[in-house]
């Protein structure tokens, strides 16, 4: 009896329906368990395309997940145990099949300064936190959260975020020994240490970013958008430059590792390497709750206070992006984001059981793979399986990758995550708007992602506090003795004073009437009605009067409960105001009407 009153208080969005009764038990499985509905009309032919998508996404992955996990600062076998057990755990209860569920740049620099201050254990924790956070936010349908980041301030922080990550690669690809943490640092370190750049490296690094450059532009003319005459079942040359540009991160690491090692000569070449990768499958333990690193011991409650803000906003920036790349894909489709986010939460739980960093949608990989024809998420089945056989049996050549190609790939990759068209976008919509984004642009830069966005968000605040604050309100003289106050928006407790000080100041004819329109007022606080009693009294000193016309039951109510004597004040139109004397004639009375 005691639960059953308990229940009844909770919103019932967060039991996702009326109650426990009506809820079909099979509807809600098939809704929890997407494999459920895809599986039973699986065929050979589908099987056939997620088995392509599913490698040349792998082929994808592996490199990526070696150069993200060096932007994470953890040693390189840990980028492919990011990249398996989220897959694994998306096929049965991902509701997107192209999405692909990984480690990502912007998340390996968010765990960046854990990494160096308490080891690889400062990542997997996170991802563990981050995973618990996003499943109890999807069981309490609380998704929402998102639509609190408005576009300018995702734009600049996704900017921010990309543009620092590829800073930080700017030592690799030069050659350049030493590594910075910020933005600013990283550059003053390249321009003191300029002379330090290795030739080769340079030539190499560059050499990749044209080419992956190029083979990005060759996707598109291999395609039967560029090129109608091709077709996919005729002409095996557009089919061919179609996968090669698909495939062109996987074909770009494997120039550079061939060319290492062919050059290698007594162990020496003209490259400097990423070195060996331990290979074997990772343990399957428990995320560690507490570690020891460089004689330092830290316990749960010291690692939670090591992350500090961060355990809040990764997982939120984990939430942004998986959704917004979701909602991408989804192709019209209704995206069940509560859904989503329990997928997510328990890639991350999972994921953090083989020492994964945290894991989210790539949109990269989720384009090739929508490119590649996915037809449901049994794709990452492939993908999963490539990278546990790259760590199984290829982790030896991985040693010879060149850390020049792989700088290379995240900085093109960067380079296309960079929101440059949000700047002439907003210019042409809304100016205003470019305020959030460089604020957070720059705050994120100059200070770091966290504070970046959190400046962002309180940037934007402020200007949804003075939007509210400053409602538009139309003041004109309808006809003679008589003024319409038209309100174009609702009336916030912030707005009170305002618009009571508008009044009085645009209304000033003697004997006057005004008349405030409340056709587009919702509800209102306590604060609003009583300068609505407060405005009354002082127009009767100033012997005008007021009339609030069209406003809803639910106001008239609050009003009432402030002032009585608000209820002569209210009218359904024009006609119920009596007669009030001529400005005109100086005798006798008219009844004024809006023209």
């Amino acid at each position: 009896m005691c639960w059953e009153h308990v229940r009844s208080k909770i919103p019932q969005e967060i039991w996702g329906g009326p109650s426990r009764r009506s809820c079909n038990p099979r509807k809600l499985l098939k809704k929890r368990l997407p494999i459920i509905a895809w599986l039973p009309t699986y065929t050979i032919g589908t099987l056939l395309h997620d088995l392509l998508a599913g490698f040349t996404v792998g082929l994808t992955q592996i490199p990526q997940g070696i150069a993200y996990a060096i932007v994470a600062g953890l040693p390189t076998q840990y980028g492919l145990y990011c990249g398996f057990m989220g897959s694994f755990v998306y096929l049965f209860l991902g509701s997107c099949k192209d999405l692909t569920v990984g480690p990502t740049a912007i998340l390996g620099l968010m765990v960046q300064p854990f990494v160096h201050s308490m080891g690889p254990a400062g990542a997997i924790l996170i991802c563990f936190l981050s995973g618990c956070i996003i499943f109890l936010l999807g069981l309490l349908h609380l998704g929402f959260v998102v639509e609190f980041f408005s576009y300018p301030v995702i734009a600049g922080f996704t900017t921010a975020a990309a543009l620092n990550i590829g800073s930080s690669q700017i030592n690799s690809l030069l050659g350049i020994t030493g590594r910075s943490q910020d933005f600013l640092n990283t550059w003053i370190h390249v321009f003191t240490h300029i002379k330090e750049t290795r030739k080769w490296d340079a030539i190499l690094g560059f050499t990749t970013i044209v080419f992956l450059v190029l083979t990005k532009q060759l996707r598109d003319y291999g395609t039967l958008k560029m090129r109608p005459e091709w077709s996919r079942n005729r002409n095996i040359f557009g089919i061919f430059l179609f996968m090669f540009s698909l495939a062109r991160n996987a074909f770009a690491v494997i120039i550079g590792s061939v060319l290492a090692y062919y050059l290698n000569e007594d162990d020496t070449t003209p490259f400097r390497l990423t070195g060996n990768v331990t290979g074997g499958l990772p343990p399957f333990t428990p995320p560690p709750f507490s570690t020891t690193f460089n004689g330092t011991d830290f316990t749960f409650g010291d690692m939670v206070a090591q992350y500090g803000t961060t355990v809040v906003f990764c997982p939120l920036v984990s939430i942004l992006g998986h959704v917004a790349i979701a909602k991408a894909f989804s192709k019209g489709r209704t995206l069940d984001a509560t859904q989503e986010l329990i997928a997510l939460g328990m890639c991350n739980i999972m994921a953090s059981f083989v020492q994964s960093m945290p894991i989210t949608g790539s949109f990269t990989r989720t384009a090739v793979n929508n490119a590649s024809g996915v037809k449901t998420p049994a794709g990452g089945i492939v993908t999963g399986a490539i990278v546990l056989l790259a760590l199984g049996f290829l982790t030896t050549t991985f040693r010879y990758i060149p850390r020049a190609t792989l700088a290379a790939v995240i900085v093109v990759a960067m380079y296309y995550l960079c929101e440059f068209n949000a700047f002439p976008l907003l210019w042409k919509t809304k100016k205003m708007d470019l305020i959030p984004l460089t604020v957070t642009l720059l705050s994120a830069l100059l200070l770091n992602l966290e504070y970046g966005i959190l400046i962002g968000l309180a940037t934007n605040l402020i200007f949804l506090l003075y939007t509210s604050a400053r409602p538009k309100v139309d003041i004109e003289e309808a006809s003679l003795g008589v003024y319409m106050v038209k309100m174009k928006t609702g009336i916030q407790f912030a707005a009170a004073e305002y618009v009571r000080e508008a009044i009085l100041t645009k209304c000033k004819a003697e004997k006057s009437t005004i008349v405030v329109d409340g056709k587009y007022v919702g509800n209102i606080d306590a604060t609003v009605a009583k300068s609505f009693s407060v405005l009354k009294e002082e127009l009767d000193m100033r012997d005008q009067k007021l009339f609030l016309l069209n406003f809803k039951q639910s106001v008239m109510d609050t009003c009432l409960g402030v002032n009585k004597k608000l209820k002569q004040c209210f009218i359904d139109s024009m006609e119920e105001i009596p007669k009030v004397p001529s400005a005109a004639s100086g005798d006798g009375f008219t009844v004024n009407t809006v023209q």
